[in-house]
């Protein structure tokens, strides 16, 4: 068997293993996707003269994108500053720091927009410090949607035509851009965006959340919500459990994000048997084993579940979802149009 030989173990791991979970659903299941936009925001910034050796990398991150940047930034020779909340987990920072990231910890959220704001206001302070950097700025940079250009034809080389597409939603370049690169293939795809109760993306209040690495506090201008055909909210708890019946039944070992998104794909699934559905799984479970994958800290921090909800709750107002999991049938429209409201960008800086 010819194996092929990669130059980086970034180039490596960017793009997902395509696996069959039943007959009509498939995990893309990224060791850590994040890599993809990282790198292609990074390479896109370097071909337009804006990153050269002596430049500074800063970003706000508490998750896999700084954990990207800093492989990227190793192995490039990049200086990188890092700003990151108590959200973060140690064994995350301890590796951040061994790559030679700067990780500095914001301990106090803004009054609105919570850590998420504050962390952008400490990015301000630091493009002052170092007025050669460049900011990669995910939520907001179009270069992260475009990167998953890849990933659509990944999907369509070794699938065929996709039907429905299911994800979780953070910045908003995941899911809007595979999207938007399988729709030229096939116009009708269903896309499915899952959320989490707390988060603003789909028209909840800001509230505290529980289950990270989707959702936000504040609204990324790559979330393009006219996207979305269905949207689902599912709690911690919910997305914990499904988590590890993904790697009790599939062996596959991810984190909570990908049990969110696992868990609306197996429903979709079964509700379109004729329908082939792709699930994006965006990273692997190390980070949780002391968490999702502890039955005693999920029984201690009263996250402990027997069985998984057989459906959602048909919702017809993102504020009507309570704390189950919950759907709602997007149906294409924009923010405006299911609101009632506009929605509020977070400010670029």
């Amino acid at each position: 068997m010819t194996r092929k030989v990669y130059t980086t173990i970034t180039d490596a791991l960017e793009l997902p293993l395509v696996i069959t979970l039943r007959e009509n659903l498939y995990a893309a299941a990224f060791p850590l996707m994040k890599l993809l936009p990282a790198r292609f925001i990074l390479d896109r910034a370097k071909a337009a003269g804006q990153i050269e050796k002596r430049t500074t990398i800063i970003e706000t991150t508490s998750g896999t994108f700084g954990l990207a940047l800093a492989m990227l930034c190793a192995l490039r020779g990049y200086r990188l500053v890092l700003v990151s909340d108590p959200a973060i987990d140690d064994s995350l920072k301890r590796r951040l720091e061994d790559l030679g990231a700067r990780v500095e910890i914001i301990r106090k959220p803004a009054e609105v927009g919570g850590f998420q704001r504050a962390r952008l206001d400490r990015i301000s302070e630091l493009q002052t410090e170092f007025p050669d950097h460049f900011w990669p700025s995910q939520y907001d940079n179009r270069h992260n949607p475009g990167a998953y250009a890849a990933v659509a034809e990944l999907l369509s080389e070794v699938i065929g035509r996709v039907d429905c597409l299911v994800g979780t939603v953070g910045s908003g370049g995941s899911m809007c851009g595979t999207s938007n690169y399988l729709r030229v293939l096939n116009p009708s795809l269903y896309v499915v965006g899952v959320d989490t109760q707390g988060s603003v993306l789909f028209g909840q209040p800001e509230q505290k959340r529980i289950l990270r690495g989707l959702g936000n506090s504040l609204m990324p201008k790559n979330l393009d919500h006219s996207v979305f055909n269905d949207v689902h909210w599912v709690n911690a708890a919910e997305a914990f459990l499904a988590t590890r019946v993904l790697h009790r039944r599939w062996s596959l070992y991810m984190g909570a994000t990908s049990g969110a998104a696992f868990l609306i794909a197996e429903w979709v699934a079964r509700q379109n048997p004729r329908s082939k559905s792709v699930v994006l799984l965006p990273d692997e479970g190390w980070r949780y084993q002391e968490t999702v994958y502890n039955d005693d800290w999920l029984r201690a921090n009263g996250l402990w579940l027997t069985q998984l909800p057989k459906e959602p709750r048909v919702v017809t107002h993102p504020r009507q979802t309570g704390c189950e999991w919950s759907r709602l049938s997007w149906d294409r429209r924009t923010y405006e149009q299911v609101l009632g409201e506009p929605f509020r960008l977070a400010e670029a800086l």
